[in-house]
């Protein structure tokens, strides 16, 4: 059983940036690959970035490539997601989640999920 908490999302002017992190309980962590997803209001919620269990490989959506990081500190049980040259599009709510099989982009593939952190870019 995997416990996530999203923080760092927030209101910023487009072309800034933020950091979102994913802090997951259980000492079991570093076994599962994980993904941000977000959800924009009245849209699917969609397939972000993902990073395998140790850090190695990661994916990306088309539309955050070069401008999102994703990485991970296994020791603090915890996933990054560094948001660059932010864009009125890019405001939604983001989620992680976590999975025990791979960094994928599909969304039904992931087991556990956080609550949530809203993030807003004003033009």
């Amino acid at each position: 059983q995997v416990q996530l908490v999203e923080s760092g999302g927030g209101l910023v002017q487009a072309g800034g940036s933020l950091s979102l992190s994913c802090a997951a309980s259980g000492r079991t962590f570093s076994s599962y690959a994980v993904g941000w997803f977000r959800q924009a209001p009245g849209k699917e919620r969609d397939f972000v970035a993902a990073i395998s269990w140790s850090g190695g490989s990661t994916t990306y959506a088309d539309s955050v490539k070069a401008r999102f990081t994703i990485s991970r500190d296994n020791a603090k049980n915890t996933v990054y997601l560094q948001l660059n040259s932010l864009k009125p599009e890019d405001t939604a709510v983001y989620y992680c989640a976590a999975n025990r099989y791979s960094w994928s982009t599909r969304i039904d593939v992931y087991d556990y999920w956080g609550q949530g952190t809203q993030v807003t870019v004003s033009s």
